[in-house]
């Protein structure tokens, strides 16, 4: 696998640890900043993480 696809695969696991780590934040009583904004936040991360995945898998097969 080259170093740019491992690279994209490696910013994909990236954003969906940020995604879980929001997530999880969520469960906190009196959590700063407010629960809209984390559920944005993990909606986000959770959406780049899989775009990356997606090029990431695109980029694999064309090795």
């Amino acid at each position: 696998m080259g170093i740019f696809t491992s690279v994209v695969f490696f910013i994909s696991i990236a954003f969906f640890v940020g995604a879980v780590h929001n997530l999880l934040a969520l469960k906190k009583p009196g959590m700063y900043p407010p629960k809209v904004l984390l559920r944005k936040r993990a909606g986000t991360f959770a959406g780049g993480g899989a775009i990356f995945l997606v090029l990431g898998i695109i980029f694999y097969s064309f090795q």
